[in-house]
């Protein structure tokens, strides 16, 4: 079959980029999450560090806008003031995606790559998510912040992602609408969610070894 894309939304502390690792592993594909802050800066020779700083300043500051800035493909040039703006860092991102999925079989997770690729018919969007006790367990289990702040703390990152994705896209995070395939992990642990995903993937494209 040709080359086919597996995009990953996830809630915090649900074991969506796990497995998406895994996902990746096992069908010998590459696997792009922080790594397309390297190739964007590189396509557009901004600094790699200004994409990393833009994803958390955009994220915290999203929390209190009610703009959006829906992602409509156009790249501003680099005679324009805002060429480095937080907008044009994702539109660039968004570019290395189109071309990534163009190109070869991969796993990408965040960046609104459901939406940015929701015109191509050869991708898989997956949304994964898990009650809020279960994924206050697997932070406190991964010593990913004291416990009596995880609540609060997946909380917050949930509400960033949520508020980013409604920023670029016009849509809800959550909506499942959005996604071919939505995984409860407190339902399938992270081997049957990767089975399921493998199925999923041979029924909608055929044989993918």
């Amino acid at each position: 079959m040709k080359n086919f894309v597996i995009t990953i939304a996830r809630g915090y502390g649900s074991g969506g980029r796990m497995i998406g690792q895994m996902l990746a592993n096992e069908l010998n594909i590459n696997f792009y999450d922080r790594e397309l802050l390297k190739l964007a800066s590189d396509e557009s020779g901004i600094n790699e560090s200004l994409f990393a700083k833009a994803d958390e300043t955009t994220s915290n500051s999203l929390l209190y806008s009610v703009a959006k800035k829906v992602y409509r493909g156009q790249i501003i040039p680099p005679d324009r003031d805002d060429f480095i703006s937080n907008e044009n860092l994702f539109n660039y991102q968004a570019k290395i995606i189109k071309e990534l999925a163009q190109k070869e079989s991969c796993v990408i997770v965040g960046r609104c790559a459901d939406f940015i690729l929701k015109d191509l018919d050869n991708v898989l969007r997956i949304f994964v998510h898990a009650p809020l006790t279960d994924c206050i367990q697997t932070v406190e289990d991964l010593g990913l912040c004291p416990k009596r702040q995880a609540k609060n703390y997946i909380q917050t990152i949930d509400k960033r992602r949520a508020a980013y994705y409604h920023y670029f896209t016009g849509r809800d995070w959550r909506d499942a609408d959005n996604y071919d395939l939505c995984l409860n992990t407190s339902h399938l642990n992270r081997d049957q969610c990767m089975e399921l995903v493998k199925a999923y993937l041979n029924i909608k494209f055929g044989d993918t070894n």
